[in-house]
């Protein structure tokens, strides 16, 4: 069995081997909640990495955004190149979902866009959870929604071995069984016979499986290209997944359907003793035709909302998510905790009004009210050991912790950065002249505003006086983030300006400058958690300053430069008397999309 093992010239320093040490030993007398306190650039990640290190547990690392998924899993990749890092967010790149608005009668239909890409990821990451022991998966909030049963998954998943007694028969009623379609053309979860050999492209990577068949026997088992169809391995034995998710073994699924119609008819009867014969002929209408649907392919749109069902789970009883495919003994990090722990509390309670809804108007039937992400308490039970990462962690953190570890110094001698109060009246015409001098220098700058429009405003602005700039916020594609941020560290445009994607965790050492418009306007996004996340952008600099755009200080603008402050005063104090001198920490620019996904 595989081992995690770090692959590093660098070694723990300054609070890193301290943090380490604790968290080890925190997790060793069992601690359910630790946090690491630790400043930006601290190296909160290595820390982790060598905590995983040292445990060799299989983690899942939880990330309050996709774009902070993506970093962290390239880092993670980094870190353990020999081991499978995984990368498991939502799939949508467009997601409306089904809803209905009774006071103007309008149903909305669910309206997605899946990106394909993203979709392999997932696939690839529960197969590694599934195979081996040595797997971190990276996760948006997404991972608490539901997934269908590990156990099922792992029941019809399909192990051949080369010598096996298998007819060709046989091996093409599996791969229909586990939702795999025949096709000439090989994509993935598709597959192709011809003669005795089975071509399959399993979900979660682009390689055929080539199975070879002499005599009723598996004769061989290759591993091929998708483009040349040369050979990349022999192997001796193979795992295909299922090609979704959701599955159900053909023979219970008769059993299922009958349940469901069961339900439509109870909830039929229901509305016509109620004088809805509206409600009660849609429900019907609607019902029915995803059971034929579901007899005649095994599929329908939305089978997501008979989850309870297809899970032989019982009325209220927690979905299964990603978390179950990890099994008893794991451990959990929740990253950039003081925003992802509130993400996870909030997700039940609007998706519940929304469906209450359709169920009230024969959309859906009730047991779609089980088609749900986690309640936080169900969430809660889940985890068994869990550190909680953040630089500034919140009320959660701090009351359930067993313990709070600080890790102030960092590694590179690299201090908090230099703090400026300017006027707001005058920023725009004031960054422009800053901006100039740092990209001169051939660094970065990011500018954080309060609205979306003012960001594509001055991301415009800048353009029309020749500075290259780019805008980032939440209407940009997941992938488009992503290559927008590695595309500001290649220097390829100099300003990033964005709203609230600018703070947590963002690892942009090219940035020197980081401007906060409106730094006086009391608010979410400029409370004292958010100005001290956005200060530490800079902090990945050894010219790091942040120029705060204000004409008042604020209760929460005084608390982060009073924070910020005793920071730089222990950072200081701690490189005088080592004699450190700091340094721009320096980071290899890699992108998700193009990494080889581990096999399993």
């Amino acid at each position: 069995m595989m081992k995690f093992k770090i692959n590093s010239k660098f070694k723990p320093a300054g609070d890193q081997p301290k943090a380490i040490e604790e968290l080890v030993k925190g997790l060793k007398k069992g601690n359910k909640f630790q946090t690491l306190l630790g400043v930006t650039g601290s190296g909160k990640t290595f820390t982790v990495a060598n905590v995983i290190e040292k445990v060799q547990k299989p983690t899942l690392v939880i990330a309050p955004n996709k774009t902070l998924a993506a970093q962290l899993t390239q880092e993670f990749r980094a870190f353990f190149p020999n081991n499978a890092v995984e990368y498991f967010v939502s799939y949508y790149d467009y997601y409306q979902p089904e809803a209905y608005i009774s006071s103007t009668d309008t149903y909305i239909e669910k309206e997605t866009q899946i990106n394909d890409e993203i979709d392999k990821l997932r696939h690839s990451a529960t197969a590694s959870v599934l195979s081996r022991k040595d797997v971190i998966v990276v996760a948006s909030v997404s991972c608490i929604y539901g997934l269908g049963s590990p156990a099922r998954y792992e029941e019809i998943t399909l192990t051949l071995k080369r010598g096996d007694k298998k007819t060709r028969a046989e091996i093409i009623s599996d791969l229909i069984g586990m939702y795999y379609s025949r096709s000439d053309i090989l994509e993935r979860g598709k597959f192709r016979a011809i003669g005795e050999t089975i071509e399959i492209v399993s979900p979660g990577r682009e390689v055929i499986t080539r199975i070879e068949i002499f005599e009723d026997k598996i004769s061989s088992i290759t591993e091929r290209d998708m483009l040349t169809q040369d050979e990349l391995s022999e192997l001796e034995k193979v795992m295909i997944f299922p090609a979704k998710h959701f599955v159900m073994p053909e023979e219970i699924m008769e059993d299922i359907l009958k349940e469901i119609e069961l339900e439509m008819e109870k909830r039929v009867k229901y509305f016509q003793k109620n004088g809805k014969l509206l409600e009660a002929e849609r429900i019907q209408k609607r019902t029915k035709y995803d059971i034929e649907m579901m007899r005649e392919v095994g599929y329908c749109n939305g089978i997501e909302n008979y989850s309870r069902y297809l899970s032989e789970r019982k009325a209220g009883e927690s979905p299964y998510t990603l978390i179950d495919y990890f099994g008893d003994d794991f451990l959990m990090v929740i990253d950039e905790s003081h925003v992802t722990v509130p993400q996870v509390g909030g997700m039940y309670f609007g998706d519940r009004s929304r469906k209450e809804n359709l169920v009230n108007n024969g959309f859906r039937l009730p047991s779609a009210l089980d088609n749900r992400p986690l309640k936080f308490k169900e969430f809660e039970e889940k985890i068994g050991q869990a550190i909680l990462v953040s630089a500034t962690p919140a009320k959660y953190e701090k009351e359930n912790s067993t313990k709070v570890v600080e890790q102030i110094i960092r590694p590179t001698g690299l201090i908090d950065p230099e703090l400026i109060v300017r006027s707001a009246k005058t920023q725009v015409k004031d960054i422009l002249g800053e901006i100039k001098t740092v990209a001169a220098r051939k660094e970065r700058v990011l500018i954080t505003t309060l609205t979306k429009k003012q960001a594509e405003n001055l991301a415009e602005f800048f353009k029309e006086n020749q500075i290259k700039s780019q805008y980032l916020h939440s209407d940009v594609d997941t992938l488009d983030r992503i290559k927008t941020l590695e595309d500001l560290r290649r220097g390829k445009f100099d300003v990033l300006v964005g709203v609230n994607l600018l703070r947590e965790g963002l690892d942009l050492p090219e940035v020197s400058l980081v401007a906060i418009f409106d730094a006086d306007k009391e608010g979410f996004l400029r409370s004292e958690t958010s100005l001290i996340q956005t200060i530490g952008r800079a902090a990945r600099n050894v010219r790091g300053r942040v120029i705060l755009y204000a004409d008042n200080i604020t209760g929460s603008l005084e608390r982060a430069i009073r924070e910020t402050d005793r920071r730089r005063t222990i950072q200081t104090a701690y490189n005088k008397k080592h004699h450190i001198t700091p340094q721009t920490i320096k980071k290899k620019i890699e992108s998700i999309v193009d990494h080889e996904i581990n096999p399993v």
